[in-house]
């Protein structure tokens, strides 16, 4: 490995919690290895097997992101970028690999992300975010140089773990990090609000209160309403309005 001088450091803290989190937003349990028992009778063993598999297959949404995953060549790494530049770093590894033809040794990089529900212009719009700002997750081959392209390319600050000698990600990780996330009935929708404030100066747009000042008091964004206090009378009165 070059001489590079880097900071070895193990996984941090806030991936670590990030990583948890997201585990338990799984409805799939990790799929486990089975043991192996001798049969007297290995016909009927196996197509019992077989039938066992077909109807876990089928119960189990992620079965094919899961053979996917574990037949894929290299192991799973991760590695530090500025938070922001998660997309820029994977555009740049992606030119990296091609122009010093690391094809053969660098196969994929993701920025996991989530859909989120975003109030934005007055309208609610699904948008997609980061799950771990800061990290960019790399499937390879490491070796000298493989190590060399990923490190030294632009906003990459370094690996995760140990900065010459990484340890991949355990398969059981990567699952958890990458595998689709179901959506629930039961699941409150993440909505960031950036148009209102609580405070905030608005003017009423239809209704009898049409046209009349108004303060923000409260913002419900479940049910895309706002709590607002209108003056009447010189008295300020407690309106509800939709947004």
């Amino acid at each position: 490995m070059t001489e590079e001088q880097d900071i070895s450091t193990s996984k941090p803290d806030a991936f670590e919690a990030a990583l948890a989190a997201s585990a338990t937003e799984l409805s799939s349990p990790v799929e486990e290895v089975a043991e192996v028992v001798t049969s007297t009778e290995p016909e009927l063993a196996l197509a019992s097997d077989e039938d066992g598999d077909i109807e876990s297959d089928e119960n189990d949404p992620n079965a094919e992101f899961r053979r996917t995953l574990r037949t894929a060549l290299g192991d799973w790494y991760v590695v530090h970028s500025y938070a922001g530049y998660e997309k820029k770093v994977k555009g740049n590894l992606q030119t990296r690999i091609q122009s010093l033809n690391m094809e053969d040794y660098i196969f994929q990089i993701e920025v996991p992300e989530e859909e989120v529900k975003e109030l934005k212009n007055g309208q609610f719009k699904m948008v997609k975010r980061n799950i771990y700002p800061g990290y960019v997750l790399v499937r390879m081959d490491l070796t000298d140089e493989s190590w060399s392209a990923v490190r030294n390319t632009p906003g990459v600050t370094g690996f995760v773990g140990n900065a010459h000698h990484p340890s991949p990600l355990s398969m059981d990780e990567v699952e958890k990090i990458l595998a689709p996330r179901p959506v629930k009935k039961s699941d409150k929708i993440d909505i960031r609000l950036i148009d209102f404030e609580i405070g905030e100066s608005v003017t009423v747009m239809d209704g009898p209160f049409a046209t009349l000042p108004a303060s923000i008091s409260e913002i419900m964004p479940e049910q895309a309403k706002l709590k607002v206090l209108v003056s009447i009378f010189g008295r300020e009165t407690p309106v509800e309005l939709s947004f």
